[in-house]
């Protein structure tokens, strides 16, 4: 009975803030309108994603009960259990080595219990909820820092591309990783381009959305982190009068994510360039022995040497953003995936041509070049190391919204939106 009622005050109050939220953010100048079709969109979403329940997220849900139960009978071993990569009660035992983004969702679940009594739709629509309110947080930032900008390209990127809202909605892990990279950007912009107000409440909610998104995918998040960092310091000497021109911007941006790179080499192996490259090379052989009979991508010289990664990475690059195509594969999810690059595809050559003709948009260089160079990065280490073209239209989930929001910023895009009133 206590359950019970514990979980009907959790989701009266949950229905009651996210209420309130959404009069707020229909306010939004311009783009606010889209906030309720964008919603219902992403609650379907997570209605089919719950119907089509995947075998991991019938794993997360089951140790989530069984780790929910020590919460309720022993909440002292469970908060113990928290900063560890080990569970154990009873009869029950699971064991992670390193950072294991499954456990950390199996134990955000299990706090999730408390109002869902373990329920698959609740859990799926409170993770969907984070995933939509975070990525419209970031709309707003964008709309109110640059009304001349094209916010409507986030709405794009983040609310209707159809792989995104549906990897990002329900048990998956996305939900929380885009979210939170979501609300991460939005408050770096915050921070790097408003003076004054709440700067040190912002920093301590930037500190634990970044700590959510480092636990979802570490090594990812490190390369936002890295560019979101080379973001600041281009600020930060613009502050002091310098960093006027492109060129130095560009300067400045390579010279911290090379530092980084450098400093991380020398604090982890992990991070060193041949126990990279050779993680790489196995991680693609080993997917790529599971992809036989299934449309895929191959490297045949692909060598686990830092001259072969890079000669490669401009194809992987290439593969990661367009393939598969839609003559690959012979199942509707591959064909769909394939219409979807080719939008994607014309969206480049759009931006493309814009740029050579001086219409790429009104956002900040500094910005554009951040999310330029984690997308790339990104795009390229994906393209290596998930040949399975199935896999990779799923993780390249983590940088395809930015890149969306991107892509639509020139004036051809911002011409098209404005009839679709975004």
């Amino acid at each position: 009975m206590l359950h019970l009622l514990l979980a009907l005050v959790l989701n009266v109050a949950l229905v009651g803030a996210v209420y309130g939220w959404v009069g707020r953010a229909r306010r939004i100048p311009d783009v606010g309108r889209w906030v309720l079709p964008t919603l219902g969109l992403k609650l379907v979403a997570t209605g089919i994603s719950i119907a089509v329940l995947s075998e991991d997220a019938g794993y997360f849900l089951v140790w989530a009960g069984r780790m929910s139960e020590q919460l309720w009978q022993a909440p002292g071993q469970w908060l113990r259990m928290l900063p560890t990569d080990a569970f154990h009660w009873g009869r029950w035992h699971l064991v992670f080595h390193g950072f294991s983004n499954t456990l950390f969702l199996v134990k955000v679940l299990s706090v999730l219990n408390l109002a869902s009594v373990g329920n698959a739709l609740l859990n799926g629509c409170y993770l969907s909820l984070f995933s939509f309110i975070c990525s419209w947080e970031l709309v707003r930032q964008l709309r109110l820092r640059w009304p001349g900008a094209t916010p409507g390209s986030a709405v794009v990127g983040f609310l209707l591309w159809p792989t995104v809202v549906y990897w990002t909605s329900g048990l998956t892990k996305e939900s929380l990783l885009v979210g939170s990279g979501a609300l991460v950007l939005a408050l770096v912009i915050r921070l790097a381009y408003v003076s004054g107000g709440r700067q040190g409440w912002l920093g301590l909610g930037l500190l634990g959305v970044v700590v959510l998104h480092f636990k979802m995918r570490y090594f990812f998040a490190v390369i936002l982190f890295g560019c979101l960092a080379g973001l600041g310091l281009i600020r930060v000497v613009q502050h002091l009068g310098g960093a006027r021109t492109r060129v130095v911007q560009a300067l400045l941006l390579l010279a911290l994510l090379s530092a980084g790179a450098w400093t991380a080499s020398e604090v982890s192996p992990v991070f060193r360039a041949n126990k990279f490259t050779s993680q790489l090379q196995r991680n693609y052989s080993d997917l790529l022995k599971i992809s036989e009979g299934r449309p895929h991508l191959e490297y045949p010289d692909l060598k686990p040497t830092t001259e072969s990664v890079v000669l490669h990475s401009p194809r992987a690059a290439v593969n990661a953003l367009t393939r598969p195509w839609p003559w690959e594969g012979s199942s509707v999810l591959y064909r769909l995936a394939g219409l979807e690059n080719l939008g994607l595809l014309v969206a480049l050559c759009i931006a493309a041509l814009a740029v050579v003709r001086g219409r790429a948009g009104q956002l900040p260089f500094a910005l554009v070049l951040a999310l330029l160079v984690y997308c790339l990065v990104l795009a390229a280490l994906l393209g290596l190391t998930t040949p399975n073209l199935g896999t990779l239209n799923r993780y390249r989930v983590t940088f395809l919204p930015f890149l969306v929001l991107l892509l639509l910023q020139n004036d051809y895009a911002a011409t098209l939106l404005r009839r679709f009133r975004l």
